[in-house]
């Protein structure tokens, strides 16, 4: 071993992350534009020898370079990381690589979760994670052949997704909605979460689940190490899905995923095309999932969304937003609606 490596920690906007950059691309990786800070070891003043890029609870960007390789310095960057997290209280850790770098994160203490062949594979640095998850999902298990599930946003809740919840609810012995409880909505979780609640309380054989940290987001799922779009969008649909049906779905014993039609957003539209090979069609161990697609509500010819009514609110037109959106919705809107105006030109 190297004792004349450092490490340092390096926030992004700092300067030297031009060295970062042209490391990863040395280790044919890209520099991922969602990172807070980055862990690098120096073997000199000036030489970064290998990174560790820090995003929430999302390591990226793991590079060593060819020269430095074989010194242990893989485990002595994935530990420095790992206690800067916990300094921060971040003791739960996802680590994003490529299949044929499992065996050496394994040996760092991290565990596989799922892999899309050849491209991509999700670790955790637990063994028992997911598995104390799925235990307490199952406290929620409700008996019956056909049990149904839905995963949405609904950033707000629309009278397209209430339309979507009773036809599923109808279909099936038992429905449970995973509402995503990731911070990157106009509406917060909480808010999201509680209308959901509310304008599904009426229907009897419904439960409201928060989606946990292994329904994963768009959003963050790293691009660095896949170059092409379309290995991008596949690699994160499968890690996504495969995790919903072999762990989320068989602990729940969920049969069907329930889905309405995506006119407007092309990416949603083939996530959902997507979920019909993941779930049905692709061959793993675990039971298949039937998907079914419905025709989302119209309301004037045009299909309703929680888009529109973001829209709307945008433009301060609250009046037009009462079609769209259940009673519940619409008092939480009346009542709240200039604050998550102003919210919503803050995130911009």
């Amino acid at each position: 071993m190297n004792t004349n490596i450092k490490f340092a920690i390096l926030d992004n906007s700092a300067k030297s992350l031009n060295d970062v950059k042209n490391l990863l691309e040395l280790c044919n990786l890209q520099l991922d534009s969602n990172i807070d800070l980055f862990v690098v070891a120096y073997a000199n003043k000036n030489q970064i020898i290998a990174s560790a890029g820090l995003y929430h609870n999302i390591i990226k960007c793991v590079a060593i370079d060819p020269k430095y390789r074989g010194e242990n310095l893989s485990n002595q960057l994935l530990n420095e990381i790992i206690n800067y997290a916990a300094d921060k209280g971040i003791f739960h850790l996802f680590l994003y690589t490529k299949p044929e770098n499992i065996r050496i994160f394994n040996e760092c203490g991290f565990y596989p979760l799922v892999v899309v062949p050849d491209l991509a594979t999700l670790m955790e640095n637990t063994p028992v994670g997911i598995a104390h998850y799925c235990k307490e999902l199952s406290n929620n298990q409700h008996s019956g052949k056909k049990i149904g599930s839905i995963v949405m946003n609904a950033n707000p809740f629309t009278l397209g997704h209430q339309y979507l919840v009773e036809f599923a609810a109808k279909e099936c012995d038992w429905l449970y909605i995973f509402v995503v409880s990731e911070e990157n909505s106009l509406f917060s979780f909480k808010d999201r979460f509680n209308l959901v609640q509310a304008g599904t309380a009426k229907i009897a054989n419904v439960s409201v689940l928060s989606s946990s940290e292994y329904i994963v987001s768009q959003a963050t799922f790293p691009n660095y190490f896949l170059k092409e779009k379309a290995d991008i969008e596949h690699a994160n649909t499968g890690i996504d899905l495969l995790l919903f049906r072999n762990y989320i779905a068989p602990s729940l014993n969920i049969t069907h995923r329930f889905v309405g039609t995506e006119p407007f957003s092309p990416i949603t539209n083939k996530y959902n095309q997507g979920m019909k090979y993941w779930l049905n069609q692709y061959q793993t161990m675990t039971p298949k999932i039937d998907l079914i697609e419905i025709e989302r509500k119209h309301t004037n010819g045009v299909a309703i969304s929680a888009t529109a009514v973001r829209r709307l609110l945008n433009e301060n037109k609250i009046n037009e937003i009462k079609e769209l959106v259940p009673e519940t919705t619409w008092n939480f809107l009346q009542n709240n609606y200039v604050k998550n105006t102003e919210r919503y030109y803050e995130n911009r």
